[in-house]
């Protein structure tokens, strides 16, 4: 049953994927539409039948209409095609300075259900001049300031991006300072006082400067804040925090007024230069709006309601400066904590109310799941009771289907009631439920399964033809003909396996039979696919992956390829008398066509010229003296060696070695001269082998012209009687058949014919012809031939 599961959730998920793949080609790429922001209502955006690639009227037909999550920002004109604004778009509003200020929104048609995602890209204009928060800026600065110190500045605020954003500051003309722009790690400019001529606290105590933000729009925007300079006297310490870097964090749901943190620094002045007064620097509108700072204790005060949806942290730089106009800066970061305030919302985009039984993956609904918060709370979980038919699949970004999950059957169950519940995973959970219902209409089908997706048969080669081999077997829940399963082999991919010549299956039980003895040194594994069909009409059918592994037989004895053993001049090993103990003398190099332990090899040495003197590895081969050599050793050796495999029963090959002790190889080394006497006795004893040979040899020719002269004698008495020599009585049936001990793969068969002539017989080989006895006959119907033909299996 776990198998069958598999293999049904195998087919579903590939009907999911065709099922999804038809509804659109939008569900992987998106179109994208262009808009300037603060575009009158009513305006024409695109012309979307034409971008689907289809009629008006069947826009109309199939209800198309734009659904959107972030408000209904555009309007289907059904009756022309066109996609127009439903509203005038702020992008300041909709995206703040997020760039680009993307919309997304998907197009649904029904009948059949079909979607598309797209893209409103709302384009920025110059519609916003740079602001200064303060109308005026309190500069204090003393007049031993050296020449080239700078001071920050606060900056101007625009609330348009890009190249309309702030692009430059400028002061009035003035013969002290000057400013100049500093790029911050946030993309944003800031604008520095630099002094570039002593100050005199005697000769200007004040000074007042315009500063200019200008912004990059066509025409530029611009907006101005006065600047006043106090030329203080000498004050030699500056205020000094009790740490440069504060982080603090607070929930969002933190009351009003409440205390945030308390900011510290110190001066090591006395006085008026000792007192230090805290206040914001460069702090945009919304941290001036959502916090407050006690200038006298650096107290941070919560002043407004802090939601993690619209801003989650807030990065405050905080200047403390003493009364003599000295400053240090210091950073606040305040880190909004998420608290699970927003239940998740579910938007359905459509719904298919009937279903027929026998569809699978059929889908049910599109909709959409959104949460505003963040983190754990808003992470959401999509589910529905786990004893129903059907399942949740997400789809793109937030959108999820109902899908069905198997065919269904309408006469155990016609209707389903499907509460869709979506929940998050924040303390306390909150969750959304969504009810559906579903009709099943009435049709019916099955198809047969098999009991395993794969099958793996071992078989040990050199079998029998005919061998049983293993079966497969598959079910049909149906009855009746529907039910009958007939099993077949189906066509391979590989071009080189003949499966039609390996291996048969019975159609009716599933049996598999090998047809020929099978080699696994030809071939070790061979795997196929086996189809099931039913006898329904139409006939459904499914298929299963055999795969046939042969085990290895120790059918091969282990190989030499050195030295090899072809009856040539054998080869002699070289070895110098002064060798040590354990030198190398030779190796010996098997190989055998098995595979495992069939073909793990070991070396024996079964003879030695002189045992003792020669040993043999057992598991490389390797042929090493036992000892040192003496003067007394022979200088010719034959050694025989065993090589056997590990196979059952083992098989094994012999290899004989010859071993030349020399004294160098600083010469050639012929054969070894002998003694005068053991000469003379050599060559008297070839003198008596020669002669010996001449009798032999002069016996055998008298033998074979006496044994032609007999024949020919006989033959020629035949002759004259005038009958043709072929021996009375039947002919032999049981000629000998030597195929498959020789060296050919075939038997062959010649025709021979003895004709009578005219003093000579001529004997010919014919033609081969087909194997086959001669048909029974008597004594008396091969005498009244005028030609005898026998017929002789040659191999």
């Amino acid at each position: 049953m776990e198998v069958r599961g598999v293999l049904a959730l195998r087919r579903r998920q590939v009907l999911i994927f065709f099922v999804l793949l038809g509804m659109s080609q939008a569900s992987t790429e998106s179109a994208r539409y262009f808009v300037a922001e603060e575009t009158e209502i009513g305006s024409f955006v695109a012309n979307l039948a034409g971008d689907l690639g289809l009629g008006v009227e069947e826009l109309s037909s199939r209800e198309a209409r734009v659904v959107s999550d972030e408000g209904k920002h555009l309007h289907l004109d059904l009756l022309k095609g066109d996609l127009l604004l439903n509203e005038k778009l702020d992008r300041e509003q909709l995206c703040g300075s997020t760039e680009p200020c993307v919309l997304h929104f998907q197009v649904v048609l029904e009948n059949p259900l079909q979607f598309f995602r797209a893209e409103l890209l709302v384009k920025d204009i110059n519609d916003h001049s740079p602001t200064f928060l303060d109308e005026e800026m309190l500069i204090k600065i003393s007049e031993s300031t050296t020449i080239g110190t700078t001071f920050l500045m606060e900056s101007a605020q625009d609330l348009d991006v890009g190249s309309n954003s702030l692009q430059n500051y400028t002061i009035s003309l003035n013969s002290h300072f000057c400013i100049k722009i500093r790029d911050s790690s946030d993309g944003k400019i800031y604008p520095e006082l630099v002094l570039e001529r002593a100050l005199d606290h005697e000769e200007h105590s004040e000074l007042r400067l315009t500063l200019t933000a200008l912004d990059g729009g066509s025409p530029p925007r611009s907006g101005t804040t006065l600047v006043l300079i106090k030329v203080l006297d000498i004050n030699d310490n500056a205020p000094e925090f009790a740490q440069s870097f504060y982080e603090v964090q607070v929930l969002e749901d933190t009351p009003l007024d409440s205390w945030i943190i308390t900011i510290s620094a110190k001066d090591l002045d006395a006085g008026n230069y000792g007192k230090i007064s805290y206040t914001f620097f460069h702090a945009s509108e919304d941290i001036r709006k959502t916090f407050e700072i006690s200038p006298v204790s650096g107290e941070v005060i919560l002043r407004s309601h802090l939601d993690f949806e619209v801003i989650q942290s807030y990065s405050i730089n905080i200047q403390a400066t003493d009364g003599g106009g000295l400053s240090e800066k210091c950073i606040l970061l305040i880190k909004v904590i998420d608290i699970n305030d927003n239940p998740p919302e579910v938007t359905m985009s459509s719904i298919t109310k009937t279903i027929p039984e026998n569809a699978s993956e059929t889908l049910v609904a599109l909709f959409s799941v959104r949460d505003q918060d963040s983190g754990d709370n808003g992470r959401t979980v999509c589910s529905i009771r786990d004893d129903l038919p059907f399942i949740l699949k997400p789809t793109f970004k937030n959108f999820f289907t109902l899908v069905s999950e198997k065919a269904l059957d309408r006469e155990s169950r016609a209707e389903y009631n499907i509460t869709i519940t979506v929940t998050d995973l924040g303390t306390p959970r909150l969750k959304t439920e969504h009810s559906i219902t579903v009709q099943v209409s009435d049709v019916n089908d099955n198809a047969p399964a098999f009991t395993q997706s794969s099958y793996t048969l071992f078989v040990r080669e050199n079998n029998s033809p005919a061998l049983h081999i293993g079966s497969v077997s598959a079910t049909d829940r149906d009855s009746g003909t529907n039910a009958q399963v007939t099993y077949s082999l189906l066509p391979t991919h590989d071009p080189h396996l003949a499966l039609a010549s390996l291996v048969s299956i019975n159609a009716d039980s599933g049996h598999l039979f090998a047809l020929r003895s099978l080699d696994y040194e030809a071939l070790r594994a061979f795997e196929f696919r086996v189809g099931a069909a039913d006898r329904g009409s139409p006939a459904l059918s499914s298929d299963a992956l055999v795969r046939v592994v042969l085990v290895d037989d120790n059918d091969n004895a282990p190989f030499v390829l050195y030295p090899l053993q072809n009856g040539s001049a054998p080869c002699t090993e070289l070895l110098p008398r002064q060798a040590e103990a354990g030198s190398l003398v030779t190796k010996v190099v098997a190989v055998d066509g098995d595979s495992g332990q069939n073909a793990w090899l070991s070396y024996q040495l079964l003879k030695a010229t002189e045992p003792g003197l020669f040993g043999v590895w057992a598991h490389n081969g390797e042929v090493r003296t036992a000892r040192l050599l003496s003067e007394r050793d022979a200088a010719r050796h034959r050694l025989l060696v065993l090589v056997k495999d590990n196979g059952e029963p083992p098989l094994s090959a012999t290899v004989t070695l010859h071993v030349l002790l020399v004294d160098g190889f600083s010469q050639p080394y012929l054969p070894l001269p002998e003694a005068a006497p053991e000469r003379a006795q050599a060559d008297s004893l070839t003198v008596y082998l020669v002669i010996a040979l001449a009798s032999v040899t002069s016996l055998f020719l008298f033998s074979v012209l006496l044994l032609v002269a007999v024949r020919l004698c006989r033959r020629r008495r035949a002759a004259s009687e005038g009958r043709c020599s072929v021996p009375g009585g039947r002919f032999p049936g049981h000629l000998v058949d030597v195929s498959g001990t020789g060296t050919l793969s075939q038997s062959y068969q010649y025709e021979v014919c003895l004709m009578g002539g005219s003093g000579t017989n001529e004997f010919k080989f014919l033609k081969p012809v087909i194997p086959k006895f001669p048909p029974q006959g008597t004594g008396r119907d091969m005498e009244e031939s005028p030609t005898c033909r026998n017929s002789f299996p040659f191999s």
